[in-house]
């Protein structure tokens, strides 16, 4: 019995990959590596192609025992979803139901997706709860909220059980050095920051120091991605239990500004790092900081790295053994 990951070459989905590894799970990966880096994958079987190609998902589905699905594969930028919207829904939207068609008709029952904050949109309140109101700010959330939408119905319908995680900012690198966060064109503000150091690039912008927070710019919770992935693992065994469907936070409860997350990197590589305020990003919340009491209650998920020097520590020690990424 396998698991299949789908983006599993990807920055989230090569470290839930390893950490299925090292449970001694079967695995098998598919991504189309528009994004995904095959230097990520350090073990399983690995398709390279679509979700949205249905011949290549019957291929994976039967040539797999797959008795569980960890959903990855997705486009995530918020500013670029603003600008062309159809391509996230196609991507997001229709690439899942592709994916929860093969399920259905393969008999697979178990799911763990991928979800965000951004599914919440302006929070009424901070930290956020998962029963606080979901009214995205982007197309981005939006395709993510419609997709937790299509699970619920598909539970309904089919009896497929899933565990949808709501990510915050996912952040630093896997304490072994063998994978981290390399996205082209680079994001993420963490990685930024961390080439900025490096002086791959000249300065960092800030987009926004107009935000209703104390020094302006947005606020974020910072959670380390190998905190991340151990509760994919938990989200699993959740799931094979016999438990039902869930939505959970995911975050560390304490939120950051872009402005002290570039001061802390600062101490942890003792580089100077220039910054530049820019305009603000369409659709960016001004703080976004999650309650995850749920998960830590049902689950017993502990985040281990959770203070933010910690996670910009392991960011820069990959960054530095890898100063141009990964060379695929």
């Amino acid at each position: 019995m396998s698991i299949l990951v789908t983006g599993g070459a990807g920055y989230i989905g090569s470290h839930v990959a390893l950490e299925l590894l090292s449970k001694n799970e079967e695995i098998v990966i598919i991504d189309n590596m528009q994004k995904g880096h095959k230097s990520a994958i350090l073990g399983g079987k690995f398709y390279k192609g679509d979700i949205r190609d249905r011949e290549f998902m019957d291929e994976v589905f039967s040539r797999n025992d797959i008795s569980a699905v960890i959903h990855f594969a997705a486009n995530s930028l918020v500013g670029e979803s603003v600008t062309v919207p159809l391509k996230y829904y196609d991507n997001n939207v229709y690439g899942t139901q592709c994916l929860l068609e093969k399920m259905v008709e393969y008999g697979v029952k178990h799911i763990v997706f991928s979800s965000t904050a951004a599914t919440y949109g302006e929070p009424e309140r901070i930290p956020i709860q998962e029963t606080d109101r979901t009214l995205p700010t982007n197309p981005y959330g939006d395709t993510k909220l419609a997709i937790e939408r299509m699970l619920r119905w598909c539970d309904e319908a089919y009896g497929i059980k899933s565990v949808c995680l709501r990510y915050f900012n996912a952040a630093g690198a896997h304490k072994s050095g063998m994978i981290g966060e390399d996205h082209r064109p680079e994001t993420h503000l963490v990685p930024i920051v961390m080439e900025a150091a490096l002086g791959k690039r000249e300065y960092v912008q800030i987009f926004g120091d107009d935000y209703d927070t104390p020094d302006g710019t947005c606020i974020r919770d910072y959670i380390h991605v190998s905190d991340l992935a151990k509760a994919h693992i938990l989200a699993l065994e959740s799931l094979r239990a016999g438990n039902g469907s869930k939505v959970y936070n995911l975050g560390n409860g304490e939120g950051f500004s872009v402005k002290e997350v570039i001061e802390c990197a600062r101490k942890v590589t003792g580089r100077e790092i220039k910054s530049v305020i820019s305009p603000r990003r369409a659709g960016d919340p001004a703080v976004l900081v999650a309650s995850s009491d749920r998960i830590r209650k049902e689950l017993g998920w502990s985040p281990e790295e959770d203070d933010l020097e910690t996670i910009l520590s392991s960011a820069w020690e990959w960054h530095r053994k890898h100063p141009d990424g990964y060379p695929d």
